[in-house]
């Protein structure tokens, strides 16, 4: 209930952060690796942003933030068109810069640079093609998110739109895991969405890799 005595159908303590991916684009169809090149939308993940855009909207979101590269802010336009609300893109949220991997396909990373991408999947520091480390995504991306849901009001939604390896190091930043654990959580499909909610020990993960609504846990860990 609200201070003027307004019953209100939001549920759950503390602000919720809203972590969303970017619709298709032509290399992901690919497979090819993206990073920072900034690569538009495909009518289909145009689609994809549409349709996401109308569940998220019924969520009530007080801001919106986005990666500045085209594809995140494409999508976090349509959101935007559906709540009224302004896009605040920052640079902070893009996508890890992989060097010399950018725009190549998976197999061919594979055979040209089979030993990093290995070490890389077994959970070493390792700078992809060159590029950043994913701690250090981590650095620039987790604060750009904290500092956005500071300015939520108590029980307040802020979505953020992004890509799937920086949500990835986001997610695990905020919850406290080690770096090495962060390929554990499973990657994001185009136009799904991962939920962290405030809880009384900090972040909580309570949707991921999302495609409908999240609904509230019932039971002894809510």
């Amino acid at each position: 209930m609200s201070a003027t005595g307004e019953v209100t159908d939001r549920t759950g303590r503390g602000r919720r952060i809203i972590l969303w991916r970017h619709g298709q684009t032509s290399w992901n169809v690919e497979r090819r690796f993206q990073g920072t090149t900034d690569v538009e939308l495909t009518e289909t993940g145009l689609g994809q942003a549409r349709r996401a855009a109308r569940l998220l909207a019924s969520l009530r979101p007080d801001a919106i933030v986005s990666s500045d590269l085209r594809r995140a802010a494409h999508t976090a336009a349509e959101l935007a068109a559906l709540t009224g609300l302004d896009v605040t893109r920052e640079e902070g949220l893009r996508e890890t810069y992989a060097g010399v991997w950018q725009g190549l396909t998976h197999e061919e990373i594979i055979a040209r640079h089979g030993e990093e991408y290995a070490a890389w999947k077994r959970g070493e520091a390792v700078r992809r093609g060159g590029g950043e480390l994913e701690t250090e995504v981590a650095d620039r991306a987790a604060p750009v998110v904290l500092r956005h849901a500071e300015k939520l009001p108590e029980d307040g939604t802020l979505v953020v739109v992004s890509h799937g390896g920086t949500i990835r190091t986001t997610i695990g930043r905020l919850l406290g895991l080690e770096s090495r654990h962060w390929e554990s959580l499973g990657g994001l499909s185009n136009c799904c969405w991962s939920v962290l909610g405030e809880g009384a020990r900090g972040w909580r993960l309570l949707e991921h890799n999302a495609g409908t609504l999240p609904e509230p846990v019932l039971g002894d860990d809510d």
